[in-house]
């Protein structure tokens, strides 16, 4: 058997060693293989200096006045208890919860960081009136009866055995004062600061429909109650949408246009 032809590898340390070695049948021109090898790998000098990296930066705990998911919770248990006490205690309970809201929402303005009223433009203001016209008129105009008859059934107190109708002063605080502050400092302010227009909407949404409906009496009503419950949810996300887009001031003078024309408008007419 003949001895096969030594053909040097590529993977030599040193091609040149194949020259010592004998070759068997080698041609002049036969091509030598030679192992490529890989350009140096850059040297990093020893006294080149790391970049520093940044100090870690303890975030501090969100106070409990501060945090909007406590204060949703704290609100919404004191909304559902105190439905308990029926229409005759209606105007106790919107105070409560709206001062509830407020105060969560005047802390968060003066210890954390919430969305602040600064200096607004009158062409803002102006549009928040606008927007509460574009959706207060019609409601006005479609509701008619229906207005009618939930505003006599939420706007009630007890007196005795029996359910009297509020005066029209206490309605007035309450759907231009009382409602309007609490829902727009806590909902559009503390709430949608670092959250969506839609979310703080529909949370406020929620949190409407629980204020109101315990007082219209839904199984007598039904109809009613699924109408106001719509409004609602139509009207509270108008709110957060115009405190997206022109701010809380106008989203608060929107609001407070909306219940002059669907509340208590509709109460006068009574």
């Amino acid at each position: 058997m003949s001895t096969p032809p030594y053909s040097p590898s590529p993977f030599d340390d040193d091609p040149e060693d194949a020259e010592d070695q004998p070759v068997y049948g080698r041609k002049d021109d036969m091509p030598v293989i030679r192992r490529i090898r890989h350009a140096p790998y850059p040297a990093y000098e020893e006294d080149e200096e790391e970049e520093a990296l940044p100090p870690p930066v303890r975030v501090a705990p969100r106070s409990s006045v501060t945090d909007p998911t406590f204060g949703l919770l704290i609100g919404f248990a004191l909304n559902i208890g105190l439905a308990a006490l029926g229409p005759s205690y209606g105007d106790l309970r919107m105070v409560i919860t709206s001062a509830l809201l407020a105060a969560f929402g005047v802390g968060a303005w003066l210890l954390g960081d919430t969305t602040r009223i600064k200096k607004e433009t009158p062409e803002n203001l102006v549009w928040g009136v606008v927007f509460g016209i574009i959706i207060g008129a019609p409601l006005l105009v479609v509701g008619g009866s229906t207005l009618h008859t939930t505003v006599e059934l939420v706007f009630r107190t007890g007196s005795g055995d029996s359910l009297i109708q509020l005066p029209v002063g206490a309605v007035l605080a309450l759907v231009v004062f009382v409602l309007p502050l609490g829902e727009t400092l806590f909902f559009r302010g503390l709430v949608q600061t670092d959250r969506a227009w839609w979310l703080a909407g529909a949370l406020a949404s929620a949190w409407s429909i629980l204020l109101f409906m315990p007082m219209i009496e839904m199984q007598r009503y039904p109809l009613i109650a699924f109408m106001i419950g719509t409004a609602l949810v139509l009207v509270n996300m108008m709110y957060s949408y115009v405190c997206r887009r022109n701010g809380m001031a106008a989203a608060w003078l929107c609001q407070i246009v909306v219940n002059l024309l669907i509340l208590l408008i509709p109460y006068l007419g009574g």
